[in-house]
């Protein structure tokens, strides 16, 4: 659509050293126990639950972020990755039965020609922060590489703002970055593509890799169902941030309003000043385990807050 030609394309050169630094797998590592059985975090319907299908649910005073995907423009987003202008498109229910609203944004990831693409917004941090999106996988979608990624960078401002993108492979300090992603993980090629829910976590008291690297460690719950195709789901993640010396930050993930993992006691940095602000979404594969030559993605209705959103009100 015309909209597209106006995504902003930023900082692109960066965009690709973080790309390429990336092009690594999982450390399977919960060092936590996940209590997502004890049901110690809201659950269910949360702040979304009042608006039908979002609308108008960026007022609310605990939402950071909201976008619905009704424009044919990313305008309210930072920065995109589309290459050839042929990765981001906006389609309408038709094509993919889109839950909410009048259209969605499909990520079409070609082997051979791209790695995909995704966009990423920078926002104003709190304590806790919560981000829900609706995403389907096509069909013939095979294994993602990277998904949803939170980073914290030292600040929102100049080169400071990227101090949390990249360092594939290296422990963080825990002064300059962490990040935690929530992405379908396929264990190697043992779980039916995408695979199952995960966390892919860099922090600076995380574990080391068998070759002496610091890939990111991931926390999978023990039992879940392999991540549907062709169903829209509801997917939300929350990060709590530690004070610092402290162990008392947290991470979490619902699916379709259910809370799936819940993992306690992380220490996710040393400075203060330092907190989660940059959401990435996207779809970005690799031909080491991606086959399919072409892996459709679709998202939809994204909303950041300070507080549980679960699924919208329809």
């Amino acid at each position: 659509m015309s909209g597209m030609k106006n995504l902003r394309s930023g900082s692109r050169f960066l965009w690709m050293l973080f790309l390429a630094s990336n092009l690594v797998f999982h450390t399977h590592s919960a060092p936590q126990v996940n209590l997502a059985a004890s049901k110690l975090l809201p659950h269910g319907m949360g702040l979304a639950a009042s608006y039908s299908h979002d609308k108008e649910v960026a007022g609310h005073r605990s939402v950071l972020f909201a976008d619905d995907f009704e424009k044919d423009t990313l305008e309210r987003w930072d920065e995109s990755r589309n290459p050839g202008s042929r990765v981001l498109s906006f389609v309408s229910p038709e094509d993919t039965a889109a839950p909410l609203g009048k259209r969605a944004l499909k990520v079409t990831a070609t082997l051979g020609e791209n790695t995909g693409g995704g966009f990423t917004k920078w926002f104003e941090s709190s304590e806790a922060v919560f981000v829900r999106f609706y995403v389907k996988f096509d069909a013939g979608c095979d294994y993602v590489h990277h998904f949803c990624t939170l980073r914290a960078n030292k600040s929102l401002n100049g080169k400071d703002r990227w101090s949390g993108f990249g360092g594939a492979g290296l422990k963080p300090e825990g002064d300059e970055r962490f990040s935690t992603a929530l992405e379908p993980w396929g264990n190697w090629g043992r779980f039916p593509a995408p695979g199952r829910w995960n966390f892919y976590s860099y922090w600076h008291e995380m574990k080391a890799s068998p070759d002496g690297k610091y890939w990111g460690n991931s926390f999978t719950p023990d039992e879940q169902l392999n991540i549907p195709k062709g169903q829209w789901i509801c997917a939300e993640l929350m990060l709590k941030h530690n004070a610092p010396g402290a162990t008392d930050g947290e991470q979490a993930f619902w699916i379709d309003g259910q809370l799936k993992g819940h993992w306690k006691g992380i220490s996710w940095r040393k400075a203060d000043g330092l907190m989660a602000n940059a959401l990435t979404l996207e779809s970005y594969v690799t031909d080491r385990w991606t086959k399919n030559g072409t892996n459709i993605v679709y998202f939809d209705n994204v909303v950041i807050a300070r507080e549980y959103i679960g699924p919208s009100g329809n």
